[in-house]
């Protein structure tokens, strides 16, 4: 059962949310989620445990080459790819979808977008999608390509199907599905608040960083020390 600080009484902020308390809170905005979840046992390269996925993210109702976004981008240590952003770097502009992914998996999901995005539009558009990428390879059989073109295309499927406002699944789903989060399971997360003027301001975050002991909550300090953590399978064969 998912439970948000908020459930217990804790209100980080001062900001009201919005109806869904989620990205899509923000007009046009959809996202989908393929979740892939297959084996367990020993690590087998190729065959699993697979405990991965594909998040994509429609930025608005139109045609994003047609009506591009204003968009930024920032990294906090260096150690997370997000291509694409070489034209946001150059042209301060969003013209893509947005996909979401294990690290070995960028590719897939980059090429798929663009045949998405280019479908009935002919060769003479282009596309750069922005694709970012955390690492599952603790939980997930990483090295075993299990994220296919297929899967891209039911995780954008599912975006184009929700409607305004609609809730977004979170926790271990789409690719967020074999990450974890401060030595608990992470994954993906959302969250909206309404700012002065009326405008909303939408995040949606796939985790997969921080040690336990840096948690907290709020600011406070959080410590639990009765929750294993999360460990990866034995490679078959391994002594």
């Amino acid at each position: 059962m998912r439970q948000r600080a908020r459930d217990l009484g804790i209100r980080i902020g001062t900001a009201d949310t919005g109806p869904a308390n989620a990205i899509t809170d923000v007009a046009g905005v959809r996202v989908g989620h393929t979740t892939i979840i297959r084996g367990d046992g020993p690590l087998r390269v190729g065959a699993g445990p697979v405990r991965t996925g594909v998040t994509v993210i429609l930025p608005h109702d139109g045609v994003m080459e047609d009506e591009p976004l204003y968009a930024g981008f920032h990294w906090l240590n260096g150690n997370g790819e997000i291509t694409g952003t070489a034209w946001i770097h150059d042209g301060g502009m969003l013209t893509t979808l947005i996909g979401l992914t294990n690290t070995h998996s960028v590719g897939v999901v980059r090429d798929t977008l663009i045949d998405l995005e280019r479908r009935g539009r002919g060769h003479g558009s282009w596309g750069l999608p922005v694709v970012g990428e955390t690492w599952d390879g603790v939980l997930n059989d990483i090295d075993g390509a299990h994220v296919t073109a297929a899967h891209v295309r039911e995780a954008y499927e599912a975006a184009a199907r929700s409607g305004p406002g609609e809730a977004v699944a979170e926790g271990g789903v789409g690719g967020g599905t074999g990450m974890i989060c401060y030595g608990f399971k992470g994954g993906i997360g959302t969250s909206s608040r309404v700012v002065e003027g009326g405008w909303t301001v939408g995040v949606l975050l796939q985790a997969n960083h921080g040690r336990r002991e840096r948690l907290t909550v709020d600011g406070v300090p959080v410590r639990i020390d009765d929750v294993p953590r999360p460990v990866p399978p034995a490679a078959e064969g391994a002594g």
